[in-house]
């Protein structure tokens, strides 16, 4: 049936009165309901054909219920019984009544999207008139002009008054522009978007995990390092032993060293999909390798996952993470919006879940090649805004996290360990994202971005045979480099904020964009540095013991904090060069409280000396090393200042408040 109007065949005799006799007066009347039903399938896409069951000897209208439903999603046919020598025929004339009115409403539908290119007013057609301005819209949303476009999808996105029918008949006319655009523009009706299409049932408990075993086996074996490597054998491992576990009824497991068994009844899929998932992430980011993840199935079979697997945010974080990556490939837009995904990244976006809300964001951003030039790599992410805006962006405020953080957990508020007073702050004052919350409220001008890399203190179990020399921060800086300028940081003022070893981090990328002329512009358009408990001059962490895997096998990022790190010294010095002959403001907050490590010790991470640039204000505040980026409340001193810094530091660019 079409999602346009719904046809209820109720099965129950009903007389109808007039003076025709009832077999010309049900075909009129089924001649009527076609020319009503045509009405609604303007669009070219519509098109659809009545499949008749089981009708035994007629069928008659009740044309009262007709009159009433019209401008509803509903119109009933009353059925009778219909004898089986004449419902090959009845059926075969009411669809070429059917298909005669299609033609027509298509014929209508070419009048209403034709170009104008003769400046002639449109013309109504077959429309009735409560209609029309659906369909105008609708053809605005396919103008050649983009302000155009852009006016007419914003206006759909505010509708929220209409039928149930007027939505899917929209939904069905919309093309992949449109769609997208609605999409990412705030508090759109989720009605506007069809839903996935219905996936075959799996009767197979294993062909889950068999299908991702065959994807991950058709994936290119070269062109990628030993990471991906790592990974795509790990899970392909994995795989195998759970389907020998099926035979002997018990499952071991042991690719990551923890070796268990559980009955055949408990089997962790998840796990599987897990390991499977982070190596088709590896993948999504080789451009050689697109291409085949989308050709064998991996969409639908992302799709199929994301939609069994609602209770992990785990899982459906790591799909969209996939999804986001695929759509920094235009050539593959079209099958990410034809296979449905648009749909769920549009649900994904309404989630009360940052984490969740940021992820979709990314996807859509990626896919919206309409109002977004730039595009975000995986690990950046755009906190605000979200959403198409008209509010003109004049600034951009990173946000880099340190050692274990990351780029939501790191900037939430900190935590509560007693109830509020509620004279003090509201219940819906807390959030888990503090820039995206609360500095984008207070200044909407702003790009805010939060870049997140993996971060360990101990080597005593590499993920990766790789990832020792991936951590060091002269490898992490050119990477975050290469990402941020194709996310189009620099073309704007900039305001770094930094927590730790994200402080670093900065520090080393100024340093290396200072000496390449393709970053001048970073540089150049940089107008302060927040630090947050930032080692310049080395952390006390790796003098002590927290247990034996930190001190035999401390990780590359412990052993560069030390005090006697000589890539540490060389930095501090590199900056202090660089910041020679330059303007921009500096801050640097430091921790006056010690910080638990571990269940027996308490230290101070970052002691004031260290947090001490030597440039820019210092300012101690009586919290620990992981609250000192963790505002308690909107009116803290610690956000309250770095709101005040921001200002300061852009005043000249975005004015003041």
């Amino acid at each position: 049936m079409s999602v346009a109007t719904y046809c209820l065949l109720c099965y129950r005799k009903v007389s109808t009165s007039g003076t025709a006799s009832r077999p010309e007066r049900s075909w009129k009347d089924i001649k009527n309901i076609a020319k009503i039903t045509g009405s609604l399938l303007l669009g070219g896409c519509l098109l659809f054909t009545y499949e008749i069951q089981s009708l035994r000897r007629s069928i008659t209208l009740d044309t009262q219920a007709v009159r009433q439903e019209k401008l509803k999603s509903y119109i009933y046919l009353h059925t009778v019984p219909l004898d089986q020598n004449d419902f090959q025929s009845f059926t075969n004339r009411i669809r070429k009544e059917l298909h005669k009115t299609a033609r027509k409403a298509l014929e209508a539908s070419a009048n209403i999207f034709q170009r104008e290119s003769d400046g002639e007013p449109h013309s109504k057609c077959n429309v009735e008139d409560h209609e029309f301005p659906v369909w105008l819209l609708l053809k605005k949303t396919q103008s050649p002009e983009k302000m155009v476009r852009l006016k007419a999808v914003e206006s759909l996105a505010k509708i929220h008054y209409w039928q149930e029918y007027q939505y899917r008949t929209v939904a069905q006319a919309c093309d992949r522009r449109t769609i997208i655009g609605l999409a990412r523009s705030k508090d759109t009706d989720l009605r506007f978007f069809l839903p996935p299409r219905t996936l075959p049932k799996v009767n197979d408990d294993y062909s889950i995990e068999d299908r991702l075993h065959h994807l991950l086996s058709s994936l290119p074996q070269s062109e990628f390092d030993q990471c991906i490597k790592y990974f795509t054998s790990l899970a392909l491992r994995e795989s195998t032993q759970a389907l020998a576990a099926q035979r002997r009824g018990l499952w071991c497991f042991g690719g990551n060293g923890l070796p268990y068994a559980e009955s055949l009844s408990t089997v962790p899929s998840e796990k599987l999909e897990v390991f499977s998932l982070q190596a088709l992430i590896k993948h999504s980011k080789i451009s050689s390798h697109v291409d085949k993840i989308v050709s064998n199935g991996g969409l639908q079979l992302l799709q199929r996952i994301y939609m069994l697997r609602k209770d992990s945010q785990k899982i459906q974080r790591s799909i969209m993470r996939i999804i986001g990556n695929l759509a920094l490939h235009e050539h593959l837009h079209i099958d990410i919006v034809d296979s449905g995904w648009v749909s769920l990244l549009a649900e994904a976006m309404k989630s009360p879940y940052v984490i969740q809300s940021s992820h979709a964001a990314r996807a859509l951003a990626n896919l919206d090649r309409e109002t977004v030039t730039e595009k975000y790599p995986d690990g950046v992410y755009v906190l605000h805004p979200q959403h198409r805006t008209s509010q003109p962006i004049k600034a951009d405020v990173l946000f880099v996290h340190g050692l274990l953080g990351a780029a939501f957990k790191t900037w939430r508020q900190q935590d509560r360990d007693k109830p509020m007073d509620e004279s003090i702050s509201q219940e819906d004052d807390y959030t888990e994202c503090w820039p995206k919350d609360w500095l984008a409220a207070d200044c909407p001008a702003l790009r805010i971005i939060s870049v997140e890399y993996d971060t360990h203190l101990s080597d005593w179990k590499v993920k990766c045979p790789a990832d020792s020399n991936r951590k060091s921060m002269a490898y992490r800086s050119t990477e975050l480099l290469s990402k941020l300028k194709t996310a189009g940081v620099g073309e704007r003022p900039i305001i770094w904020v930094s927590h730790s070893m994200g402080g670093l981090l900065v520090k080393k990328m100024l340093v290396n964009a200072s000496k390449d002329e393709g970053m001048h512009d970073l540089v150049k358009n940089t107008r302060g540095i927040a630090f947050y408990s930032v080692p310049h001059h080395g952390s006390r962490l790796a003098e002590y013991s927290v247990n034996a895997r930190l001190l035999l096998f401390p990780s590359v990022e412990v052993k560069e904090l030390s005090k006697d790190s000589p890539a540490l010294k060389l930095l501090n010095e590199e900056f202090h060069e660089f910041l020679k002959n330059k303007n921009f403001k500096v801050v640097n907050f430091a921790e006056k409280l010690p910080t638990r490590i571990g269940s027996m010790m308490k230290l101070h991470v970052v002691p004031v000396e260290s947090a001490d640039l030597g440039i820019g204000d210092l300012i101690p505040v009586d919290v620990n090393h992981l609250n000192i980026c963790k505002p308690n409340s909107k009116g803290s001193f610690i956000y309250q200042h770095t709101l005040k810094f921001i200002f300061d530091s852009l005043a000249g660019d975005i004015g003041t408040q």
